[in-house]
């Protein structure tokens, strides 16, 4: 914090979110993805949210659902701001006043009582694990990579695969893993998001001291939310974290993954905002994709920093927008249609729900196909 520490909510609320280095360039609203399909104005919000006054009054606009906590702002923002972070505060607000959609209430409910925002039975959890020859990590016996299974792929039956996939290509490469089979529970990220901070703050202190108990020489996450959030907002985590695309590059490198199949597909690579913008991964995923034979890989117009939102992210899978217009996921696979490509890889679970939607929502399923990394892979090795 900047200065002294003032009294007034509207004070700490200002400098919280350092909203008197903002400049009002514009630069936030002129990048934010979602302003071509919803009413959001980054930038006025952060105008705004100088008054004390105003922030009950903004924080019940439904605008503020509508940020799906992409970065672009941030990113865009040449004195280093998050503007997106006001509108989480705001949410921070409207979540501690009990006003929330009955969806947002489920979902913090669900993470509080079941480790998850799914509302799915907490005892479930691992229950993709049945039938695969997967190696379990122990806190007392030491492992070189110990995996973190994001909620959404340990729950959802279509994205199971990514965790199984992994196992398989990481029992094909003979890599030092272990997979916890007890305790696991959600990172935060949406909950974050959601704005509900408390319940935020309470899943850190848990989720550090559960990890930090392995003798583990790094976490390694299959959400590029868990992993954004690992690495940001996990101050005491006392081991490094890395995204499987950073394994699977690394196992590639070394001659310990090779693909005994070709693929001879032109295939383009949606870069995930967590993965991206927020964590700066962009290589390995290619990388990855460039090692198969046959592949051609082209480009987004809008690729790495500038990739398009999903509209995945910031919590927007339990919010609906109100917008009518065109989703950012069917302009996404519309870009790939007009490339000719044939797969769209994908290295993040809500990527892989809203893009394969767009895609069948376009009528594209018999030309196209929206594939996760690992599945893909896994498919070839």
């Amino acid at each position: 914090m900047r200065g002294m520490i003032m009294s007034t909510e509207s004070q700490t609320f200002t400098e919280k979110f350092d909203l008197l280095g903002c400049i009002q360039c514009g630069r936030c609203t002129g990048g934010c993805p979602v302003t071509v399909r919803t009413n959001l104005n980054v930038r006025r919000f952060v105008y705004d949210a100088y008054s004390e006054e105003k922030l009950e009054e903004l924080a019940k606009l439904a605008e503020i659902w509508d940020c799906t906590a992409c970065h672009t702002c941030a990113v865009r923002c040449p004195k280093g701001l998050k503007p997106l972070e006001v509108l989480i505060g705001l949410r921070s607000m409207l979540v501690d006043s009990g006003k929330v959609q009955s969806t947002v209430r489920n979902a913090l409910e669900s993470v509080y009582l079941e480790g998850n925002p799914w509302e799915k039975p907490k005892a479930t959890r691992y229950d993709w694990m049945e039938g695969l020859d997967v190696k379990l990590a122990k806190p007392d016996t030491p492992v070189e990579n110990l995996f973190f299974v994001c909620c959404t792929i340990a729950y959802d039956p279509r994205l199971q695969v990514v965790a199984k996939n992994m196992v398989r290509l990481l029992n094909k490469a003979g890599a030092d893993y272990g997979f916890m089979a007890e305790g696991e529970s959600c990172c935060g990220s949406e909950i974050h998001t959601l704005g509900e901070e408390l319940l935020f703050e309470e899943i850190v202190g848990e989720n550090t001291a559960f990890l930090n108990d392995f003798q583990a020489r790094r976490v390694i996450t299959l959400s590029p939310h868990c992993f954004a959030t690992y690495k940001a907002r996990y101050p005491h985590l006392n081991k490094p974290v890395l995204h499987y695309t950073q394994l699977l590059a690394e196992l590639l490198q070394q001659g310990n993954l090779s693909w005994g199949h070709d693929l001879q597909k032109k295939v383009v690579f949606h870069d995930p905002c967590y993965l991206g913008k927020q964590s700066g991964v962009y290589d390995e995923p290619r990388r990855l994709l460039k090692s198969i034979k046959g592949v051609e890989l082209v480009e987004f117009d809008r690729s790495r920093e500038r990739s398009l939102c999903c509209e995945g992210g910031g919590g927007k899978m339990w919010v609906e927008s109100e917008s009518k217009k065109e989703r950012l996921a069917e302009t996404r696979i519309k870009d790939a249609h007009n490339l000719g490509a044939q797969i769209v890889a994908v290295a993040c679970p809500f990527c892989v729900l809203t893009l394969e939607d767009a895609m069948k929502a376009l009528g594209y399923e018999e030309e196209m196909r929206v594939a996760e990394m690992t599945e893909l892979l896994a498919e070839l090795a």
